[in-house]
This record gives structure tokens, sequence and C-alpha cells, in this order.
């Protein structure tokens, strides 16, 4: 093959893009062979170690140097984005991949994605075992498929294909596996810590082929409560832990809806049918079937919006709850107490006109033969890592996908692709191209 020619950034075209979409094409069966194997592995919190094996041999077979190292808590808690944790990190192990261009020419850029992946409920729910992907027409299911190892892939081979053509970026890019997004962020946040930084980031969430303009910032907490236990021949002269955590829950739930009014004074919000969620994930409680309940725990997932501070808002938390306790005679001698267990994350809005969002839009024509759209999420998103605390524009942008955090959670095949061409079409503009040695 002929030695290609170096593309300076911002000069990438229509010829050298046409050559790498179908690069894309031709390399896109093995991208889902290794999707699948990726998939295979179970990485729920605390099991996330096989997978990011996976991924560190992957990126070492291709020549990358690597980095892997599991997260210090010591090391990001005074950090202003930490969220608390109140679990091990010994299997929460991060990996990068660096590629070191002959001559820094072009931008420098991170792909991130990571590779932890909710529970999966019941597996009999399943049409079969959540663990074990297959592929149905155009789809690809499985617990993680979109969520999101369909886009740890895509910036894998994106990579894959410009280095078919005899390219490989002309600026530093770093791959970043990640761990701890589905409950912290601290996985993103390590990263950040440990010194990897870049002009621009792309994180290929599973976003329906659009870019997120912004996100909800979350927080996790957990309430303590304690009842009144008797025997059931004298209920009433006892107080049902579990019945005071269904109290509490509406006091939340209403507190909830106060926030979700004043969506008006937070732009880009404006318009979202109801961007503050609050969801019980978990509750516990009672020892005994005929015995009423002397204590319950359950746990509180609740947006707030961008530019909310979550001492702010976890001080409103506190207080609905403490107002909701002083109406009931046991709790307000006993109140409830609050446990705060992972997400402390602040929102963000990802501001329109950057350089690298033009890039990308570039790209996403090319790839789709349509504009870029935009749109605002009520979930939380690695992306407020980069946005907030280092000032580098974030692009969470990815395929099309349905059920993720659901049963049968399943990504869409040929979106996978285009995501895919975008991005490597991205990297060639915005790090230019120079040739593999």
């Amino acid at each position: 093959m002929e030695k290609p020619k170096n593309q300076k950034p911002g000069k990438l075209n229509d010829v050298v893009a046409a050559d790498i979409l179908t690069a894309v094409e031709n390399g896109f069966a093995r991208q889902t062979s290794f999707t699948q194997q990726l998939v295979r592995h179970p990485s729920v919190r605390g099991q996330e170690q096989t997978a990011q094996k996976f991924i560190y041999e992957s990126l070492g077979e291709r020549g990358y140097s690597l980095d892997r190292w599991a997260i210090d808590v010591n090391e990001i808690k005074e950090h202003p984005g930490f969220s608390p944790v109140n679990v091990s990190y010994e299997n929460a192990i991060n990996v990068v991949a660096t590629h070191h261009p002959r001559e820094e020419v072009g931008r420098s850029l991170i792909l991130n994605g990571h590779v932890d992946v909710v529970p999966t409920g019941p597996a009999d729910m399943w049409m079969r075992p959540p663990f074990d992907p297959w592929i149905d027409g155009d789809w690809m299911y499985g617990r993680g498929s979109g969520d999101m190892k369909a886009g740890l892939a895509a910036n894998i081979f994106a990579l894959d294909a410009l280095k078919s053509l005899g390219y490989q970026p002309a600026a530093t890019t770093y791959i970043q596996s990640v761990t701890e997004e589905e409950c912290t962020g601290n996985g993103a946040l390590s990263c950040l810590v440990r010194g990897y930084k870049a002009d621009a980031a792309i994180i290929p969430e599973p976003e329906d082929d659009k870019l997120v303009r912004a996100n909800v910032g979350v927080i996790w907490c957990r309430v303590h409560l304690r009842g009144r236990p008797v025997h059931t021949r004298v209920a009433g002269s006892g107080f049902s832990a579990i019945d005071g955590a269904f109290y509490l829950m509406s006091a939340l739930r209403e507190l909830a809806e106060q926030w979700n009014s004043e969506k008006y004074k937070h732009p880009y919000f404006e318009d979202v049918d109801h961007p503050i969620n609050v969801v019980f994930g978990q509750i516990r409680g009672g020892d005994w079937a005929s015995m009423v309940p002397a204590w319950c725990w359950f746990d509180v997932r609740i947006a707030i919006y961008p530019g909310v501070n979550p001492h702010d808002a976890a001080k409103e938390i506190e207080e609905c709850l403490a107002q909701a306790s002083r109406n009931n005679p046991t709790l307000a001698n006993n109140p409830p107490e609050v446990e705060y267990t992972g997400f402390f994350a602040e929102g963000y809005v990802l501001e329109e006109g950057s350089d690298a969002e033009k890039t990308l839009a570039r790209a996403h024509m090319h790839s789709y033969g349509a504009d870029l759209e935009a749109f605002v999420t009520p979930g939380y998103l690695d992306g407020r890592v980069f946005v907030l605390y280092d000032d580098c524009p974030c692009l969470v942008y990815g395929p099309y996908s349905e059920n993720i955090h659901g049963i049968d959670e399943r990504v869409s095949l040929s979106s996978v692709k285009r995501i895919t061409g975008a991005i490597a079409l991205f990297i060639a503009d915005w790090c230019g191209l120079e040739s593999v040695d």
C-alpha cells in the first residue's frame, strides 16, 4: 500500500473521510466480536477486574503505552468532584492507554468509557442469560452492551480503522477504560487527578446518536430509621420503621416535585418534562413477620440541576427529612440518620460553539449524512469531570440503545458503526494524521 500523506488538523478531505468510513466498515465484524467478548465479563461493581484485564491486554497487543491502577480514595477524597464510597476499591481498576505521535501537530484527545455495569435483576426475566450476548438482526443484547461496552469498543476500533489505512493521530491520544461511573464517578476523577488531561474528550455513552448538551448532577444517600417493636397483638402501640420509611419517601417525592417546579430557572432544562427524578432503589427492614419492625433503611437517588452545589442540596434533603420527622411523634424523638453512599456529583452544561463540537458536527455529517442534534438528559454522566474540573470540552455522544439498566438491554449495531465512523473522523480532524512508522 502506498504510504499515506499526513493530514493536518482541520484539513480532512472527502476522499480520506470516505476511506476512513470504509475502513470502519471493513473492521466492524471484528469490532462486534470484540464487544461480545467484553460483554461476557460480568463487570458489576466489585467484579470489574476481569473486563479490565481483557481491555488492558487488548490495548497492549496494539502497542500502546499502558497504565493500570486501583482507585486510591486517599488520592481523590479532597477533590471537589469526589463522591463518598463505602466499599472496597481493590478491584476498581482503571486502565489508560496512551498513543504518542512522532510529532505533536494536532490537539490532544481523551477517548473515555466505563466498563462497570449495573446488576441484571432477575436473570429469568431476560430472554437469554444477560452475560451471554446474542445478536438478533440489528441488535446486540446483553447487560452492558449499550451502557457502554459498545462505546468502549468504538473508541478502540476507531483508532484501529485509522491504523488499517496506515494512519495514526498526530497528537497525544488517551484511551480510558474506567470504573465507578455507575455509582460515584470516582474512576474518571482518578484519571484526572493522576494527570491525564487533553484538549477535548469523547465519551460514547448510549445517547441515541446525539450530543449531550447538559445533564443533571446526582446524590445518593441511605436513610436509616428506628421503630418501636411490639408483638402483633398490640401492633397499634408500636411504630413500624418500614411505615416510617414510606412516610419519609413521600416527603422526598414532594421535595423532588418542588425542585421540578423550578426548572425554568435553569438554562436548557425549561422544556425537559421531568428533570429531577427521585428513585428509591433499595429498602431493607425488620426481623420477623410477627413483629412490628424495629429498623429500616432505604436508598435514595435524587437529581440536582447543574450549578447546584451538592452540599447545598444535601442540606435541603436533610431538612426535608427533619421537618417530616417533626410531624411524627415517634420520629420526632428518634429522627432518621442520613448516610451518603455514592454520587455526590454536580451536573454540567456543555457550552455551545466550541471547536470540539464543530469538529464533531462535521464528523457526524460525514458519517450520518445529517446534522448533529443536541439534547438534555436527566441522567448522570462522567462528562462533568472534564467540563467542571479541567475546563475540557467533553462530547458525550454515542449509539442508539434500548433498555439500559433494564431487562434485555440492547444496542443498535448500525448505530454503533456510524458512531465509530464519526469518532474516527473526529480523531482525524481534531488530532490530524501522520503515517504509521
